[in-house]
Protein backbone atom coordinates (compact mmCIF):
# COMPACT_ATOMS: atom_id res chain seq x y z
CA UNK A 1 0.00 0.00 0.00
CA UNK A 2 0.86 3.46 -0.14
CA UNK A 3 2.61 5.73 2.48
CA UNK A 4 1.09 8.67 3.93
CA UNK A 5 3.06 11.47 4.97
CA UNK A 6 1.85 14.63 7.21
CA UNK A 7 3.96 17.69 8.19
CA UNK A 8 2.87 19.73 11.26
CA UNK A 9 2.16 20.85 14.76
CA UNK A 10 1.94 18.31 17.84
CA UNK A 11 0.09 19.63 20.53
CA UNK A 12 -1.51 18.59 24.03
CA UNK A 13 -5.32 19.73 24.42
CA UNK A 14 -6.43 20.82 28.07
CA UNK A 15 -10.64 21.04 28.13
CA UNK A 16 -12.54 22.90 30.36
CA UNK A 17 -14.98 20.33 31.84
CA UNK A 18 -17.68 22.58 32.04
CA UNK A 19 -19.44 25.12 29.40
CA UNK A 20 -18.49 29.01 29.27
CA UNK A 21 -16.93 31.89 27.43
CA UNK A 22 -13.01 31.54 28.14
CA UNK A 23 -10.69 31.26 30.87
CA UNK A 24 -10.84 34.67 32.88
CA UNK A 25 -11.71 32.52 36.18
CA UNK A 26 -10.48 29.69 37.72
CA UNK A 27 -12.52 25.78 36.07
CA UNK A 28 -11.98 22.58 36.09
CA UNK A 29 -9.80 20.94 33.23
CA UNK A 30 -9.44 17.51 32.14
CA UNK A 31 -6.54 16.41 29.49
CA UNK A 32 -3.66 16.20 28.18
CA UNK A 33 -5.11 14.67 25.28
CA UNK A 34 -2.66 14.02 22.00
CA UNK A 35 -3.77 16.20 19.33
CA UNK A 36 -2.73 18.70 15.93
CA UNK A 37 -5.02 18.38 13.26
CA UNK A 38 -2.10 16.93 11.34
CA UNK A 39 -1.54 14.38 14.24
CA UNK A 40 -5.03 13.50 14.53
CA UNK A 41 -4.87 13.14 10.86
CA UNK A 42 -1.69 10.57 10.64
CA UNK A 43 -3.11 8.31 13.47
CA UNK A 44 -6.49 7.33 12.13
CA UNK A 45 -4.84 6.75 9.13
CA UNK A 46 -2.53 4.85 11.20
CA UNK A 47 -5.65 3.40 12.75
CA UNK A 48 -7.19 2.65 9.38
CA UNK A 49 -3.96 -0.03 8.20
CA UNK A 50 -2.56 2.85 6.07
CA UNK A 51 1.72 3.16 6.30
CA UNK A 52 1.62 6.94 7.89
CA UNK A 53 4.34 9.11 8.82
CA UNK A 54 4.81 12.06 10.24
CA UNK A 55 7.30 15.31 10.19
CA UNK A 56 7.24 17.35 13.50
CA UNK A 57 8.75 18.50 16.37
CA UNK A 58 7.82 17.84 20.18
CA UNK A 59 10.05 19.10 23.18
CA UNK A 60 11.76 16.85 25.56
CA UNK A 61 8.46 16.53 28.24
CA UNK A 62 5.53 14.45 28.82
CA UNK A 63 3.14 16.38 26.43
CA UNK A 64 5.94 15.79 23.95
CA UNK A 65 6.05 12.22 25.21
CA UNK A 66 1.97 11.41 25.46
CA UNK A 67 1.79 12.06 21.98
CA UNK A 68 5.01 9.66 20.99
CA UNK A 69 3.25 6.93 22.49
CA UNK A 70 -0.06 7.28 20.68
CA UNK A 71 1.14 7.75 17.61
CA UNK A 72 3.47 4.80 18.00
CA UNK A 73 1.08 2.73 19.55
CA UNK A 74 -1.46 3.13 16.47
CA UNK A 75 1.28 2.58 14.51
CA UNK A 76 2.46 5.94 12.73
CA UNK A 77 6.34 5.83 11.69
CA UNK A 78 7.46 8.74 14.43
CA UNK A 79 11.24 8.69 13.02
CA UNK A 80 10.81 12.10 11.49
CA UNK A 81 9.23 13.50 14.68
CA UNK A 82 12.53 15.60 16.45
CA UNK A 83 12.56 15.91 19.94
CA UNK A 84 14.44 19.53 21.00
CA UNK A 85 15.27 19.73 24.86
CA UNK A 86 15.25 23.53 24.25
CA UNK A 87 11.39 24.04 22.91
CA UNK A 88 8.05 23.04 25.03
CA UNK A 89 5.51 20.92 22.95
CA UNK A 90 2.97 22.89 21.78
CA UNK A 91 -1.04 23.52 24.02
CA UNK A 92 -4.18 24.45 23.12
CA UNK A 93 -6.48 25.21 26.48
CA UNK A 94 -10.16 24.56 25.16
CA UNK A 95 -13.45 25.92 26.79
CA UNK A 96 -16.81 25.04 24.66
CA UNK A 97 -19.43 27.95 24.82
CA UNK A 98 -22.74 27.46 24.91
CA UNK A 99 -23.93 27.71 21.52
CA UNK A 100 -21.30 24.75 21.28
CA UNK A 101 -18.55 27.23 19.63
CA UNK A 102 -14.89 26.73 21.21
CA UNK A 103 -12.65 29.49 23.20
CA UNK A 104 -9.06 28.80 22.89
CA UNK A 105 -5.76 29.64 24.42
CA UNK A 106 -2.87 28.05 22.04
CA UNK A 107 0.61 27.97 22.02
CA UNK A 108 2.25 26.68 18.92
CA UNK A 109 3.84 28.71 17.27
CA UNK A 110 6.43 30.30 19.74
CA UNK A 111 6.34 25.83 20.71
CA UNK A 112 8.66 22.91 19.63
CA UNK A 113 6.02 22.85 16.99
CA UNK A 114 7.33 26.49 15.14
CA UNK A 115 11.09 24.08 14.73
CA UNK A 116 9.99 21.93 12.38
CA UNK A 117 12.32 21.56 10.05
CA UNK A 118 13.41 18.70 6.99
CA UNK A 119 16.53 17.17 9.03
CA UNK A 120 17.98 13.93 7.83
CA UNK A 121 15.50 12.14 8.97
CA UNK A 122 12.91 13.73 8.04
CA UNK A 123 14.18 13.80 4.84
CA UNK A 124 14.43 10.16 5.14
CA UNK A 125 10.73 9.75 6.27
CA UNK A 126 9.62 11.71 2.82
CA UNK A 127 11.94 9.41 0.66
CA UNK A 128 9.71 6.85 2.02
CA UNK A 129 6.53 8.35 1.41
CA UNK A 130 3.75 8.35 -1.66
CA UNK A 131 1.42 10.77 -0.83
CA UNK A 132 1.71 14.34 0.86
CA UNK A 133 -1.25 15.33 2.56
CA UNK A 134 -1.36 19.02 3.86
CA UNK A 135 -3.42 20.75 6.22
CA UNK A 136 -3.61 24.62 6.72
CA UNK A 137 -3.08 24.78 9.79
CA UNK A 138 0.70 23.77 9.57
CA UNK A 139 1.80 26.66 7.59
CA UNK A 140 1.77 29.05 10.28
CA UNK A 141 5.21 29.65 10.22
CA UNK A 142 7.69 30.84 7.39
CA UNK A 143 10.39 28.17 7.62
CA UNK A 144 7.27 25.68 7.93
CA UNK A 145 5.73 26.66 4.87
CA UNK A 146 8.91 26.30 2.88
CA UNK A 147 9.26 22.93 4.87
CA UNK A 148 5.88 21.71 3.20
CA UNK A 149 6.82 23.26 -0.33
CA UNK A 150 9.79 21.50 -0.74
CA UNK A 151 8.49 18.11 0.64
CA UNK A 152 5.26 18.74 -1.91
CA UNK A 153 7.81 19.44 -4.85
CA UNK A 154 9.61 16.15 -3.90
CA UNK A 155 6.68 13.95 -3.79
CA UNK A 156 5.16 15.11 -6.77
CA UNK A 157 8.50 15.11 -8.75
CA UNK A 158 8.56 11.13 -8.28
CA UNK A 159 4.74 10.43 -9.26
CA UNK A 160 3.51 11.14 -5.99
CA UNK A 161 0.23 12.55 -5.12
CA UNK A 162 -1.15 15.11 -2.67
CA UNK A 163 -3.88 15.85 -1.02
CA UNK A 164 -4.71 19.64 0.50
CA UNK A 165 -7.46 20.34 3.19
CA UNK A 166 -7.18 24.09 4.38
CA UNK A 167 -8.51 23.66 7.53
CA UNK A 168 -8.12 27.58 7.99
CA UNK A 169 -9.38 29.47 10.98
CA UNK A 170 -9.97 32.93 10.80
CA UNK A 171 -7.25 34.19 13.31
CA UNK A 172 -4.59 32.37 10.98
CA UNK A 173 -5.86 34.35 7.51
CA UNK A 174 -3.69 37.17 8.68
CA UNK A 175 -0.42 35.59 8.96
CA UNK A 176 2.43 36.86 6.12
CA UNK A 177 2.73 34.56 3.55
CA UNK A 178 -0.43 32.37 4.31
CA UNK A 179 -2.25 32.78 1.48
CA UNK A 180 0.14 32.46 -0.69
CA UNK A 181 0.87 29.33 0.29
CA UNK A 182 -2.22 27.77 0.34
CA UNK A 183 -2.92 29.19 -3.69
CA UNK A 184 0.64 27.22 -3.89
CA UNK A 185 -0.45 24.18 -2.24
CA UNK A 186 -4.11 24.25 -3.93
CA UNK A 187 -2.36 24.27 -7.20
CA UNK A 188 -0.18 21.13 -6.56
CA UNK A 189 -3.10 18.73 -4.92
CA UNK A 190 -4.61 16.03 -6.50
CA UNK A 191 -7.23 15.59 -3.96
CA UNK A 192 -9.00 18.95 -1.88
CA UNK A 193 -10.87 18.73 0.70
CA UNK A 194 -12.45 21.62 1.81
CA UNK A 195 -15.25 22.10 4.82
CA UNK A 196 -17.77 24.85 4.48
CA UNK A 197 -17.14 28.16 2.82
CA UNK A 198 -13.37 26.84 1.85
CA UNK A 199 -14.83 25.06 -1.30
CA UNK A 200 -14.87 28.87 -2.78
CA UNK A 201 -11.61 30.14 -1.01
CA UNK A 202 -9.47 29.71 -4.58
CA UNK A 203 -12.03 30.50 -6.81
CA UNK A 204 -13.98 33.51 -8.27
CA UNK A 205 -17.16 31.37 -8.84
CA UNK A 206 -19.40 32.21 -5.93
CA UNK A 207 -20.75 28.52 -5.91
CA UNK A 208 -20.53 25.34 -5.05
CA UNK A 209 -21.71 24.30 -8.83
CA UNK A 210 -19.17 26.88 -10.37
CA UNK A 211 -16.72 26.16 -7.53
CA UNK A 212 -16.60 22.31 -8.60
CA UNK A 213 -15.92 23.27 -12.29
CA UNK A 214 -13.54 25.69 -11.93
CA UNK A 215 -11.21 23.95 -9.16
CA UNK A 216 -11.78 20.44 -11.21
CA UNK A 217 -10.63 22.53 -14.66
CA UNK A 218 -7.73 23.44 -12.79
CA UNK A 219 -6.12 20.38 -12.60
CA UNK A 220 -7.36 18.86 -9.15
CA UNK A 221 -8.59 15.02 -9.28
CA UNK A 222 -11.00 15.10 -6.90
CA UNK A 223 -13.33 17.30 -4.46
CA UNK A 224 -14.34 16.59 -1.34
CA UNK A 225 -16.56 18.77 0.48
CA UNK A 226 -17.32 18.22 3.86
CA UNK A 227 -20.34 20.04 5.54
CA UNK A 228 -20.57 18.49 9.07
CA UNK A 229 -24.03 17.61 10.21
CA UNK A 230 -24.64 17.78 6.58
CA UNK A 231 -22.36 14.97 5.44
CA UNK A 232 -20.09 15.70 2.12
CA UNK A 233 -20.20 15.17 -1.31
CA UNK A 234 -17.81 14.01 -3.73
CA UNK A 235 -16.91 15.52 -7.58
CA UNK A 236 -14.96 14.14 -10.34
CA UNK A 237 -14.80 15.28 -14.02
CA UNK A 238 -17.61 12.31 -14.18
CA UNK A 239 -19.37 11.84 -10.95
CA UNK A 240 -21.02 13.84 -8.45
CA UNK A 241 -21.60 12.02 -4.78
CA UNK A 242 -23.73 12.92 -1.84
CA UNK A 243 -22.96 11.00 1.68
CA UNK A 244 -24.99 11.69 4.53
CA UNK A 245 -23.90 12.02 7.77
CA UNK A 246 -24.42 9.27 10.27
CA UNK A 247 -26.35 10.14 13.36
CA UNK A 248 -24.63 10.00 16.79
CA UNK A 249 -24.63 11.03 20.38
CA UNK A 250 -21.66 13.72 19.74
CA UNK A 251 -19.95 14.30 23.34
CA UNK A 252 -16.74 16.23 21.62
CA UNK A 253 -16.73 17.29 17.60
CA UNK A 254 -12.71 18.14 17.75
CA UNK A 255 -10.82 15.57 15.58
CA UNK A 256 -14.07 14.43 13.09
CA UNK A 257 -12.76 16.68 10.06
CA UNK A 258 -9.41 15.02 10.56
CA UNK A 259 -10.42 11.62 10.89
CA UNK A 260 -12.97 11.65 7.92
CA UNK A 261 -10.09 13.32 5.66
CA UNK A 262 -7.70 10.71 6.68
CA UNK A 263 -10.05 7.68 6.15
CA UNK A 264 -10.80 9.14 2.68
CA UNK A 265 -7.67 9.68 1.77
CA UNK A 266 -6.43 5.82 2.58
CA UNK A 267 -9.55 4.82 0.69
CA UNK A 268 -8.95 6.95 -2.15
CA UNK A 269 -5.15 5.37 -2.58
CA UNK A 270 -6.56 1.75 -2.08
CA UNK A 271 -8.59 2.95 -5.67
CA UNK A 272 -11.72 2.05 -4.34
CA UNK A 273 -14.67 3.35 -5.58
CA UNK A 274 -15.59 6.84 -4.38
CA UNK A 275 -18.98 6.02 -3.02
CA UNK A 276 -16.99 3.26 -0.45
CA UNK A 277 -14.13 5.76 -0.03
CA UNK A 278 -16.79 8.63 1.62
CA UNK A 279 -19.20 5.50 3.40
CA UNK A 280 -15.77 4.90 5.62
CA UNK A 281 -14.98 8.29 5.70
CA UNK A 282 -18.44 9.15 7.30
CA UNK A 283 -18.16 6.55 9.81
CA UNK A 284 -14.96 7.87 11.13
CA UNK A 285 -16.40 11.18 11.50
CA UNK A 286 -19.12 9.52 13.45
CA UNK A 287 -17.09 7.56 15.48
CA UNK A 288 -14.16 10.42 16.14
CA UNK A 289 -17.05 12.90 17.82
CA UNK A 290 -18.42 9.83 20.13
CA UNK A 291 -15.32 10.07 22.57
CA UNK A 292 -13.96 13.26 24.35
CA UNK A 293 -10.34 13.73 23.23
CA UNK A 294 -9.29 14.87 19.54
CA UNK A 295 -7.85 11.09 18.91
CA UNK A 296 -9.69 9.19 21.93
CA UNK A 297 -12.70 8.38 18.16
CA UNK A 298 -9.89 7.32 15.94
CA UNK A 299 -11.14 3.74 14.76
CA UNK A 300 -9.79 0.43 13.09
CA UNK A 301 -10.66 -0.45 9.89
CA UNK A 302 -12.35 -3.40 11.88
CA UNK A 303 -14.55 -0.93 13.67
CA UNK A 304 -16.15 0.53 11.22
CA UNK A 305 -16.50 -2.17 9.34
CA UNK A 306 -19.35 -3.01 11.96
CA UNK A 307 -20.36 0.76 12.27
CA UNK A 308 -21.12 0.33 8.60
CA UNK A 309 -22.79 -2.93 9.38
CA UNK A 310 -25.23 -2.06 11.52
CA UNK A 311 -26.08 1.25 9.98
CA UNK A 312 -26.79 -0.63 6.81
CA UNK A 313 -23.85 1.46 4.92
CA UNK A 314 -21.60 0.26 2.88
CA UNK A 315 -19.05 -2.64 4.61
CA UNK A 316 -16.01 -3.51 3.58
CA UNK A 317 -16.13 -5.16 -0.34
Amino acid sequence: MKSVLTIGEILVEIMATDRGDGFLEPVPLIGPFPSGAPAIFIDQAARFGQPAAMIGCVGDDDFGRVNLNRLRRDGVDVSGIRIDPEAVTGSAFVRYRPDGSRAFVYNIKQSASGRIELDAAARAALARSDHLHVMGTALFSPAIVAAVLEAAEAIKARGGTISFDPNLRPEMLRLPGLSEACDALFRRCDLYLPSGEELTLFTVAGTEEGAVAEILRGGVRAVVHKKGAEGAVYHDAATRLVQPAFAVEEVDPTGAGDCFGATFVSCWLRDRPPAECLAYAAAAGALAVTRQGPMEGAATRAELDAFLAARSGRPAQ
